[in-house]
């Protein structure tokens, strides 16, 4: 029983449309899926991901409208990476970021991998990471109708870092419960502050790392849009996922039990610096539901749903994705 990798990770924007231009139009990534959040069906459920939207590329967004700023702290998935072939890529996302005025930094070394740091227009903090060497987990199948050239676009969800006050009861349920094993330790890219640790599970790689950060000059987290709501871990399938259940409950961690998500089943909990967690399986996947050549061009609703479906539509602001032909 051992965890794949990262499989997704959800944030909160306040603006479906504007966050459908960024991350469709600027970062080519495929909306693979426009559906509701289960939990709250008055707000979109925006999955983008490569062709398939395969497990490991899943970038997902709740969207908030009235949610306030994210304000940075302690206890919290601090930064997200998204990973690109090489240092020409960097190189071409640099130029491209320059060209269409998003907020970036330069290219520089984090936690041994070269990097490109940028930020989307509602702040939410990112890396681009060089794939360059990586023998670990593989990424995905860049999108056919992307604007961005195939030899530079993004092929998955790289390492996931968190930022705590106390490193040890996080890394405690990253190794004891979990799983992952010590990579290494690496200087901060801020003066003054501790190294960071890189922890990996399943084939490793750029895929299947979690970077755990120390920080002592941070209030906690509020979190808001441009903040990152909960990472996810994959599980093979429903019979892995049964496993994990009954491994955690026996650690005697809270956590929400089986949830079906119909295009995976889940488990939920938070670790002790009250980070969210869930475990994910690979499938059944988004083309359960829509053919492969039109994910994400209309609003897809879980069966449980559907019979609200007029209601729930007549509360949400139309995003416009359908296909250009």
């Amino acid at each position: 029983m051992q965890l794949k990798g990262i499989h997704h990770v959800s944030a909160i924007t306040a603006n479906g449309p504007d966050n459908y231009a960024f991350y469709s139009k600027v970062l080519g990534l495929r909306l693979v899926k426009k559906t509701v959040n289960q939990d709250d069906p008055s707000m979109y459920h925006l999955f983008y991901g490569d062709e398939y939207g395969s497990p490991g590329t899943e970038l997902t967004f709740f969207e908030i409208p009235m949610a306030g700023r994210n304000r940075e702290g302690v206890s919290s998935i601090s930064c997200l990476s998204l990973r690109v072939p090489n240092r020409a890529s960097l190189i071409y996302w640099k130029n491209r970021f320059a060209e269409l005025e998003v907020d970036h930094d330069d290219i520089v070394l984090r936690a041994g991998r070269e990097t490109l740091a940028f930020r989307d227009g509602e702040g939410q903090r990112f890396v681009l990471v060089s794939d360059e060497g990586n023998s670990g987990v593989a990424g995905g199948k860049p999108w056919d109708r992307s604007p961005v050239p195939a030899e530079h676009a993004i092929l998955g969800l790289g390492p996931v870092q968190l930022t705590v006050d106390d490193p040890m009861p996080t890394a405690r349920i990253l190794t004891g419960l979990l799983g992952f094993r010590e990579k290494g330790r690496f200087p901060s890219i801020l003066d003054g502050q501790p190294d960071v640790i890189v922890y990996e599970t399943g084939e490793g790689g750029t895929g299947a790392e979690v970077i755990l950060e120390e920080r002592h000059d941070m209030p906690r987290e509020r979190q808001g849009r441009g903040g990152v709501h909960h990472v996810a871990f994959r599980v093979e399938d429903d019979e892995e996922l049964r496993e994990w259940i009954a491994h955690i409950s026996g650690s005697q961690v809270p956590n929400s039990g089986f949830v079906d998500r119909y295009y995976f089943r889940s488990l939920y909990f938070r670790e002790p610096n009250g980070i969210l967690f869930e475990l994910a399986t690979d499938g059944p996947g988004f083309d359960s539901d829509e053919e492969l050549a039109h994910l994400g061009e209309s609003l897809a609703l879980p069966p449980f749903l559907e019979p609200h479906r007029m209601e729930i539509e007549a509360r949400l602001q139309p995003i416009d994705t359908a296909r250009e032909d």
